[in-house]
């Protein structure tokens, strides 16, 4: 059937610009692009001759047929309805505001978002804020009220975009909206609020955790966007060099001790730690887990959520599971002195203890702990090896250009002016125009040997120890720049993230 023309005995029609979602998901034809004076269509395995007949007639050109599989169905079915832009539904919405309050009480719920042919306005802004977000790969969508606008911002590789800006009338029925979807109060607009919605996307599946806080022109709305579909990274996957991968397995398959990953939010330490998850998981290993919140499921691992409102804290949920005979054990965070003690409780009868804190260099994790209240020759007996991490954006490999750095970007990364050539980026239609296209890891790693135990039963200052750590392995900087000088990043974007200097 690839590839294959059906022209029925039917003329003149006024050619329509897309088939409705409900009718290709049901009767598995979409349209993938037109080619001149032919619509070329993608079809399922067992597509009926009537649905081609619909889809030609609705459509009114000649057909090109591509069998496509089921997976091959379901991602064009997805890409092909969630690139509605978000322009045509934020003007419908701007066009019609009189009538945007009466529909907030009356919204129906759909099981699946691109499958709603509801016509409100305010339904139709939100659902293209998703679906615009979701194709461009944003992680999170940012709602602003300002005295004179409404912004909105998608956080995409990290740095957030401005995409629309909206009559500031829209914001508190926009809100309102957002609230029902999560199940929040909308009557209370003076204190902040925490609440998540799932739904599908065609064939993805979105969990969606929403933040709203009061500020002084109405409520700032943040939405992060977790794909529940999302295949998880394995530890080779995760762009460590591979002595470091090395290390890393290798402290991943000790019986006990503690492994810190390090680094601000949105780092990507929650991605290391289920990739090390992941290689634990076997069914001869009980896994267990305290998280705040769980943002993916892993199968065959008990995960619990924290809720403070509830005395669920770290500490308390770490308590608890040490009573469930776990051999691997999770904490979100190490945030307080509680949760420290416990871990390395844990760690000394003989557990696996995974966790992240909140520190900008590998070294740094180990200062924390100490200032923590944990005792030294604790620290020194129990902690195995701790990473610290940075997301950089990788640029577009279409458009990135060469050019000669000067003396001051060398000498900042900590290089030496031998004729190399570095590349910037520029911006095309692959990368949208923004010159990057995802984003890469830079790691630095700390793995405990005799010296540097003994340096901190000692306590040692944290200069002393990095300066030991790092003789044979590479700190964030000089991992940043590795890629600076293999092309896959840029040096503004590395210097922007890792905040260092030659010395440092």
């Amino acid at each position: 059937m690839a590839d294959a023309e059906l022209e029925p005995d039917i003329e003149d029609y006024i050619p329509a610009k897309n088939l409705g979602y409900g009718f290709a998901k049901q009767w598995g034809i979409v349209l993938l692009g037109d080619v001149a004076d032919t619509a070329k269509v993608g079809v399922r395995p067992g597509v009926t001759r009537d649905a081609i007949l619909e889809a030609r007639r609705v459509l009114g050109v000649p057909l090109a047929l591509t069998s496509l599989s089921h997976a091959e169905f379901d991602k064009s079915l997805s890409e092909a309805y969630a690139s509605n832009g978000i322009e045509r539904s934020a003007a419908d919405a701007m066009d019609q505001q009189g009538s945007l309050y009466s529909l907030v009480e009356d919204i129906p719920q759909t099981e699946d978002l691109l499958d709603s042919d509801d016509d409100a306005p305010v339904v139709r802004l939100i659902n293209g804020l998703i679906q615009e977000a979701v194709r461009l790969r944003a992680s999170d969508i940012h709602i602003e009220p300002h005295e004179s606008r409404l912004s909105v911002r998608f956080r995409i590789d990290g740095t957030l975009r401005e995409m629309l800006a909206l009559s500031a009338h829209l914001s508190s029925v926009l809100v309102s909206r957002i609230k029902v979807m999560a199940r929040l109060d909308i009557a209370k607009k003076r204190i902040p609020q925490d609440g998540r919605f799932s739904l599908n996307l065609g064939a993805q599946a979105l969990d969606v955790r929403v933040s709203t806080l009061p500020s002084r022109y109405g409520e700032r709305v943040v939405m992060r966007l977790l794909n529940k579909e999302q295949a998880l990274l394995s530890v080779t996957e995760l762009g460590m060099t591979p002595k470091m991968t090395k290390e890393f397995t290798k402290a991943l398959a000790a019986p006990n001790g503690i492994i810190l990953v390090t680094g601000p939010t949105g780092s990507g330490k929650t991605t290391t730690l289920y990739a090390g998850l992941t290689t634990l998981n076997e069914t001869s290993r009980n896994i267990l887990t305290v998280e705040d919140p769980i943002e993916y499921a892993l199968d065959g691992i008990g995960q619990t959520q924290v809720n403070n409102k509830v005395g669920m804290t770290f500490a308390a949920g770490l308590r608890a599971i040490l009573r469930q005979d776990p051999d691997v054990v999770m904490v979100g965070e190490i945030r307080d002195p509680e949760t420290a003690e416990i871990a390395v409780q844990a760690s000394l009868t003989g557990h696996l203890v995974l966790s992240t804190v909140h520190t900008n260099s590998a070294v740094a994790a180990i200062t924390r702990m100490r200032d923590m209240g944990v005792e030294k020759f604790l620290l020194a007996s129990t902690v195995t090896a701790v990473v610290a991490q940075r997301l950089v954006r990788r640029l577009c490999s279409h458009c990135k250009t060469p050019f000669k750095p000067d003396t001051a970007e060398l000498a900042a990364l900590g290089l030496k002016n031998n004729g190399k050539t570095f590349f910037k980026a520029v911006g095309c239609e692959e990368c949208n125009h923004i010159g990057f296209d995802g984003r890469i890891g830079l790691y630095e790693m700390v793995v405990m040997d005799d010296h540097l135990r003994t340096m901190i039963h000692d306590g040692a200052r944290e200069q002393d120890m990095a300066k030991h750590a790092f003789k044979k392995s590479d700190t964030l900087l000089q991992s940043g720049a590795r890629h600076v000088c293999d092309g896959t990043a840029s040096a503004e974007e590395v210097l922007r993230v890792c905040r260092q200097n030659a010395e440092g």
